[in-house]
């Protein structure tokens, strides 16, 4: 047995000898020396100076903590943890307490079998998830009372500024640019939508609903349901005067309450939205929290966000997948009716499973207690001589009071909502006690007087409301929602639907641009712990100290990494972050007296996403061509950034590009944009093939996004949660965003971007965990590990399917473009066809299509084993043999593996088999499926039929 003394380095035996580099990171050194081989290369060092041009390479190390081991890392954020002061909360303004379900919280938020998963583009293998997103709009469908719903957004806010968008672009225009907002929406609501109303030309007006004069054309209102200080409102009047007058009636709503009041759709509203955060989902500090929204059917192609939809598979089995993608920014670019990627997707289905779990009865009767409870307390508060005012109200009350009563409260472990104007708010949830209530009178009480008996109060309490605003129609009547409230059914349901879902358990997901990497599981530990998912966002900052410390270490951290000045992490979304970044250079061109600059070039390899979120800031797009080798053409930029020099405000770059290459002019491109009085901003989606090797502010960039879904192992979720912080250059960071809530950015920032005020600050703890583990050298290899497990790929299939472009010495950056274009022409096979018979080998295909038609874009992410990518490159020889046998005439044009794939178990053990190819080469073709085999749930699914027949809920 060694001892210390047997080592001549004593300090390297001090250290921990289980590094978490070395678990993340998937190919040995062994591995790493013979894929090297395979590239004629000698060393990982010979790599990176082949591939990442020596003039971006940073010449300064980085100021980072020693990576820590696993169990250094957790108990060093146990400690910061332990600094938040977790109190009880009754500050509501859309965010409430609530209790995740354990069989929901160990089997579905813990389960790397849902947070590892994709979106579901390929819906054949994601059956399970669009189960439960199918659910989810069934719930919102019918709580709203609204018959399209979509599968979620980011959050309450951001949702309310999407259906500003959807409604001017239904409504209004010329003579229409009034939107007139409600004082009692929340007020981060208000701000999020000012802000976002600054790119359309919206002006937004907010008053009092009472007063809202419709001779001034708005095209549409937007009111809170119940507001912000707790009142039910009837709103039937005010919506058929705005439809009277051409107007949308758009309202934010709370989903628990609609278990007792009238539905939005029933009394007018054309567009219903809100958070389904206390739909067991923790508060974490402002999110991620999904958000919800419906509309009339007549709407259903301007809704933004993803829709899902049953259709019917090859054999006419119901199948669910993706409806109407066309309306979606990959499709549209600018014209998209949102520049929504990343959702909520994650918390949705824990939102719908929720419902799932307590069914319509028990939702009631949650929300019947909340109510009950509220009016006991509000009975008891007027019993102490205070005015509340007449209108009934869910669960929230606004007290008019001396500020000393936040103080007691906040001496008893309780935080209150300060309104600002001599009046506290209370609102409570689905955790409240009547022990707290009496509490809570306590602290209202005057001095010398006893707070009423909370027994006799809660005793003579009524749960239900009056008219015209008690819920008369009854919801969540399929089998679904009521099959399974026992935790032995409700476990055995969850276990189904991830069972019909292929994710990172099962295999490696090599999706182009997207990053799938493994979030580690001492990564997602942090995040169920009480300290970081339980605070509101809005308690006071001191209360917050944990969170405050671990968010400045990431921004810092971040900061370093990328070679900025300063780092927001409101963003929520890489999509969000692209638009913030948009709007920040918009604010500092105009404090500089050039507001005029509204010009944004964008390459044409760019995503879907820039477009789309360069029309949002109010920016006209100028497209620049790319050369032949897939790069930006530098004569056509300098031609257009010239003649835009008076009007130009940014270029959108994606580095390493779309294309998969380091441009080596990208020094020369940053500098035309600033030569012409731009800025660049650059689209953090690849920055995986940057960290550690390369710092975007030091060769041009002003701001760039990161997504710490990808590059920082917050993990994909099926669609979300996602994370899209921006880095700024220095002269940028006085216009980072801010909050109305919470002092948070720069002093002259644009208003909030997301509801929270650190956007999804309850899943920042996994980058935290993933930086502090890795350190600078681990993030460095993991960097060139991802740049080696590309080249590899490409290596070892370019003699079969084309790389169509390449860099230095032919090699790509982290990610390769494989050809199919002339096996089509000579077979008919379609990249379609392929995605689909990768399932049949236990694969999800890499991503389809994009940027060039008619090609496959594959990642394999530095986490993924030699083996794996062995196993990957064996199925794509095979499906190759397979084309070949197509084109030669061995196998039918139409009756083949690759068109009819993939194979069920059910096709395969039919009694009858009518294909010319064996079942065995359906079902097996590849050597582990016999070991272990991935069961696609339906065979190929018919997309057409499920849009011209478009089902969006579950059917009872």
């Amino acid at each position: 047995m060694p001892t210390l003394t047997d080592s001549a380095d004593k300090t390297a035996v001090l250290q921990n000898p289980d590094s978490f580099a070395d678990r993340h990171i998937g190919p040995s050194d062994a591995d790493i020396q013979e894929m090297l081989k395979a590239l004629d290369l000698p060393s990982l060092e010979a790599l990176v100076d082949t591939a990442v041009p020596k003039d971006i390479r940073t010449k300064k190390g980085y100021a980072l903590p020693a990576p820590a081991c696993e169990w250094e890392a957790l108990a060093e954020l146990r400690s910061i943890a332990s600094k938040n002061k977790v109190t009880r909360p009754f500050i509501g303004a859309g965010y409430y307490d609530c209790v995740m379900p354990s069989v929901i919280q160990r089997n579905i938020l813990e389960d790397p079998g849902w947070y590892t998963q994709y979106t579901p583009y390929q819906p054949e293998i994601a059956q399970g998830r669009l189960e439960a997103l199918l659910n989810f709009q069934t719930m919102v469908a019918e709580l709203t009372g609204l018959p399209i719903a979509n599968a979620s957004l980011l959050d309450e806010g951001t949702a309310a500024a999407e259906a500003m968008h959807m409604a001017y672009s239904l409504k209004g225009g010329e003579g229409r640019t009034l939107f007139l907002v409600s004082r009692g929406c929340h007020p981060q609501t208000i701000e999020v939508v000012k802000t976002r109303a600054g790119g359309l030309g919206v002006k937004v007006s907010v008053e009092d609903p009472s007063k809202f004069d419709f001779t001034q054309k708005p095209f549409a209102v937007l009111l809170q349901y119940p507001t912000t200080c707790g009142a039910v409102q009837d709103y039937a009047a005010l919506c058929a005067k705005a439809r009277e007058a051409g107007a949308l009636s758009v309202v934010a709503t709370d989903l628990l309450s609609l278990c007792l009041l009238r539905p939005p759709g029933e009394f007018g509203a054309d567009i219903a939205l809100g958070s389904t955060q206390r739909f067991g989902v923790p508060m974490g500090y402002g999110g991620p929290h999904a958000a919800f929204f419906a509309t009339r059917d007549e709407h259903k192609r301007s809704m933004p966000g993803r829709i899902v939809g049953v259709s019917k598979d090859s054999r006419g089995k119901p199948a669910v997948r993706l409806a109407l993608q066309t309306r979606e920014q990959h499709i549209r670019r600018e014209k998209a009716t949102s520049n929504i990627c990343t959702s909520q997707v994650l918390l949705a289905v824990l939102a719908s499973m929720y419902a799932v779990y307590h069914g319509p009865e028990g939702l009631t009767r949650i929300a019947s207690r909340v109510r009950r409870l509220t009016a006991a307390l509000a009975a008891g508060l007027r019993k102490l001589g205070y005015d509340l005012g007449k209108e009934p109200c869910f669960d929230t009350l606004r007290v008019p009071c001396k500020r000393e009563v936040l103080e007691r409260a906040r001496a008893k472990g309780m935080d209150l909502r300060s309104f600002g104007d001599d009046a506290v708010g209370i609102s409570l949830d689905e955790k409240t006690t009547p022990a707290e209530l009496r509490a809570l009178l306590e602290i209202f009480a005057p001095a010398g007087r006893n707070a009423p008996a909370v027994e006799e109060l809660l005793s003579a309490a009524d749960a239900s409301f009056p008219a015209p605003h008690s819920r008369k129609s009854a919801f969540l009547r399929q089998p679904v929602f009521n099959r399974h409230h026992s935790e032995t059914e409700m476990l055995r349901y969850i276990r189904r639907l991830e069972s019909r879902d292929l994710s990172l358990t099962h295999s490696m997901t090599p999706l182009g641009s997207c990053t799938m990497k493994l979030s580690g599981a001492s990564l997602m530990a942090p995040i169920s712990w009480t300290e970081f998912a339980g605070p509101h966002p809005f308690v006071p900052i001191e209360q917050a100290a944990g969170y405050q410390e671990m968010l400045r270490q990431v921004q810092t951290w971040l900061a370093e990494l990328t070679g900025f000045a300063a780092v927001s992490l409101q963003p929520n979304a890489g999509s969000q972050g692209e638009y913030t970044g948009l709007l920040v250079i918009r604010k500092y061109h105009e404090s500089r007296g050039e507001k005029g600059r509204d010009v944004c070039l964008i390459p044409h390899s760019a995503h879907g996403t820039n477009p789309a979120s360069a029309a949002m800031a109010g920016l006209r797009i100028v497209e620049v061509a790319c050369d032949k080798n897939g790069n930006i053409d530098v004569s056509d930029l300098k031609a257009k950034a010239s003649q835009h020099a008076k009007d130009l405000a940014a270029l959108m770059v994606t580095y390493p590009s779309t294309h998969g290459v380091f441009e080596a002019s990208i020094r020369e491109i940053c500098g035309i944009v600033h030569d012409n009085g731009g800025q660049v901003y650059m689209d953090g989606a690849n920055l995986n093939a940057q960290v550690g090797l390369c710092r975007p502010g030091e060769y041009g960039a002003d701001v760039c996004h990161m997504n710490l879904h990808k590059t920082f192992a917050i993990p994909h979720g099926g669609g979300g949660p996602g994370v899209g912080p921006i880095a700024v250059a220095k002269h940028l960071a006085p216009f980072l965003p801010t909050h109305p809530c919470v002092r948070t950015g720069g002093e002259k920032g644009i208003g909030p971007v997301s509801a929270g005020p650190w956007g999804s600050a309850g899943v920042v703890p996994i980058t935290w965990m993933y930086i502090r583990l890795m350190g600078a050298e681990g993030l460095k290899k993991a960097t060139a590990v991802a740049i080696l497990n590309a080249n590899y790929v490409a290596r070892k299939l370019s003699g079969l399917f084309p790389v169509l472009y390449t860099g230095p010495g032919g090699l790509v950056a982290h990610e390769c473009i494989l050809d199919f274009r002339e096996a089509k022409a000579r077979s008919g096979i379609e990249v379609g066809d392929v995605a689909r018979r990768l399932m049949d080998h236990g694969f999800h295909a890499p991503t389809i299509s994009f940027p060039v038609v008619g090609t496959v874009m594959v990642e394999p992410t530095e986490s993924e084993p030699k083996e794996e990518l062995d196993r990957f490159i064996a199925a794509m020889t095979s499906i190759h043999a397979e084309i070949q046998a197509v084109a030669e005439g061995r196998l039918d044009r139409e009756d083949n593996p690759l068109k009819n794939a993939p194979h069920t178990a059910d096709q395969v053990a039919a009694d009858e088999w009518k294909h010319p190819y064996s079942r065995e080469q359906a079902a097996f073709p590849s050597p582990w499926t016999r070991e272990h085999k991935f069961w696609p749930a339906v065979s190929k699914i018919d997309n057409p039929y499920g849009d011209r027949n478009l089902i969006t809920t579950c059917r009872p």
